[in-house]
C-alpha cells in the first residue's frame, strides 16, 4: 500500500520540469539582481559596433554590379570585348556585363517587363543598338551606371572614341536586384538583434547553474527528479525570464522613441520604419523571429548546461564557457556571411549546424518566400535541443552525482510533497 502511494506521488518528466521552471522563474523574476539585469542592453552596443564591419562588407557585396545585355549578338560581343579592355584600368567601377538568354530565345522579349517580373539578378538591362543604346532599370541603378555604360558603348563602337554616346534611360519601379538588396538590409538587422539578445540572455542559464552547483541545490534536485527534467525546467524558466526582459526593453524603447519626436532617428540615422519588408511579410517574419530567438536561446542554454555537467568545479564551468561564447560569435559571422550566397554549400552548412541554424533561417525568411523550410528547420532545432539536454543530463549524473539510490529517497519525497502542496 505504501509503495503504491509512493508510485502515484511521482511526477512525470513534464510535471517535474514544470515544477523546476516555476521555481526558477519566480526566484529570478522577483530578485533584486533582475533589476540590474535589465540594464544589460547598454553593454551589447559595444559588440554591435565591433560586428558592424562585417555588416558593411555584406551590404557592399549585396549591391549587384551586373548589367544584362539585350542587344544583337554582334553588339553584345563588341561590348564584352570593350569590357575586357577597360577592366584592368577601371576595375569595379565598371559593371559586369552578361547577355540575357531570354533576349535571344524569346521573340517578344521586353526589358521593362523582364525586370518588373524580377527575373534574374540584373541591376539594369542594356538594349537597343550601339548607335542608339537604351538602359532600362530603376532610377538609382540608371543614375549609377549610366556613365560607365556610356564609356563601354563608346569603346565598343570605337576603340578610341572622341565623344561618348548619349544613353537613353527607361525607368522601372523595381527589379530583382533592388528587391534583393533591400531584403538583405532587413536580414542583417534581424540577425544582429537575434545575436545580441541571445548572447546577452543565455548567460543567465549558466549563472543560475553555477550558483546552484556551489550550494548543492542542483544535486538535491537531481536526486529527486530526472536530471533531464531539471535541465528542461531551467531552460524554459530562463527563456520566460528573457521574454519578460525583452518586453520591458521593448516598451522602454518604444516610450523613448515616441517621446523623442524623431530626434533619435535624426541623431543615429536609423529608422525601423524604413526597413524594407521581408519576403514572407512582417506578421509571419515577427512570428518566426520569436520562434528562432527561442530556439537559439534553448540551443545555447542547453550547451551551457552541458558544460556545467562536464565541469567538476565552478571555476571549470566559467573556463569552459569561454570557448562556447567565442564559437557562437564565429557561427554568427558565418550566418551573416552566407546572406549573399543563397543555395550555396556554405549556406546549407549554416542551416544544418544547430547553433547557426536560427540565424541563417531568419535571414532566409527575409530573403525568400518559401515557408515549409522553416517548419523543418524548427523541428530540427527542437530535436537538437532535446538531444543536447539528454546528453548533458547523462554527463551530469555520471560526473557529478555520487550519492547512492538510498540517499535520494528523502529529497525526492520532500520535492514531491512540495509539488503536490
Amino acid at each position: 500500500m505504501i509503495q503504491q502511494t509512493h508510485a502515484r506521488s511521482r511526477l512525470s518528466r513534464l510535471q517535474a520540469a514544470w515544477v523546476v521552471a516555476r521555481r526558477d522563474f519566480v526566484a529570478v523574476l522577483f530578485s533584486r539582481a533582475f533589476f540590474f539585469f535589465l540594464l544589460g542592453p547598454l553593454f551589447p552596443v559595444i559588440v554591435g559596433g565591433l560586428a558592424g564591419g562585417i555588416g558593411g562588407q555584406v551590404q557592399r557585396e549585396s549591391v549587384s554590379h551586373e548589367i544584362g545585355l539585350a542587344m544583337s549578338g554582334a553588339d553584345n560581343q563588341a561590348l564584352l570585348a570593350a569590357q575586357d579592355r577597360l577592366r584592368p584600368q577601371l576595375g569595379r567601377n565598371l559593371p559586369m556585363l552578361a547577355p540575357v538568354e531570354a533576349a535571344q530565345s524569346e521573340p517578344d522579349f521586353d526589358s521593362r517587363t523582364f525586370l518588373e517580373q524580377k527575373r534574374g539578378n540584373y541591376a539594369a538591362i542594356l538594349g537597343g543598338t550601339l548607335d542608339a543604346p537604351e538602359l532600362v532599370g530603376t532610377r538609382g541603378q540608371v543614375v549609377r551606371w549610366q556613365g560607365p555604360v556610356a564609356l563601354l558603348v563608346g569603346n565598343a563602337a570605337d576603340a578610341q572614341p572622341e565623344a561618348l554616346p548619349q544613353i537613353r534611360a527607361q525607368l522601372v519601379s523595381t527589379s530583382a536586384a533592388t528587391v534583393r538588396t533591400d531584403r538583405i538590409r532587413t536580414a542583417q538587422a534581424a540577425q544582429m538583434m537575434l545575436f545580441l539578445l541571445t548572447m546577452l540572455l543565455a548567460g543567465m542559464v549558466l549563472s543560475n547553474l553555477v550558483e546552484e552547483k556551489a550550494n548543492k541545490i542542483i544535486e538535491i534536485l537531481a536526486a529527486a527528479i530526472p536530471m533531464d527534467a531539471v535541465f528542461l525546467g531551467k531552460l524554459f524558466a530562463m527563456l520566460a525570464v528573457s521574454i519578460v526582459g525583452i518586453a520591458v526593453w521593448g516598451l522602454a524603447g518604444y516610450g523613448l522613441w515616441s517621446l523623442s519626436g524623431g530626434a533619435i532617428a535624426d541623431a543615429t540615422g536609423f529608422n525601423p520604419s524604413n526597413l524594407p519588408a521581408p519576403a514572407v511579410g512582417w506578421p509571419i517574419f515577427a512570428l518566426l523571429s520569436v520562434l528562432y530567438f527561442a530556439m537559439a536561446y534553448l540551443l545555447l542554454g542547453a550547451l551551457f548546461l552541458t558544460i556545467g555537467a562536464m565541469a567538476a568545479t565552478v571555476r571549470e564551468v566559467q573556463t569552459l564557457s569561454m570557448p562556447v561564447t567565442m564559437m557562437q560569435l564565429m557561427v554568427f559571422f558565418l550566418a551573416a556571411y552566407v546572406i549573399t550566397q543563397p543555395g550555396s554549400t556554405l549556406e546549407m552548412v549554416a542551416i544544418v549546424f544547430p547553433l547557426s541554424s536560427p540565424f541563417a533561417m531568419l535571414a532566409r525568411a527575409a530573403m525568400q518566400e518559401t515557408l515549409w523550410v522553416h517548419a523543418a528547420a524548427l523541428a530540427w532545432q527542437a530535436l537538437m535541443v532535446l538531444l543536447i539536454v539528454k546528453g548533458g543530463s547523462t554527463l551530469f549524473r555520471k560526473r557529478v552525482m555520487k550519492s547512492g539510490g538510498a540517499g535520494r529517497d528523502k529529497p525526492r519525497r520532500r520535492l514531491f510533497g512540495a509539488a503536490r502542496a
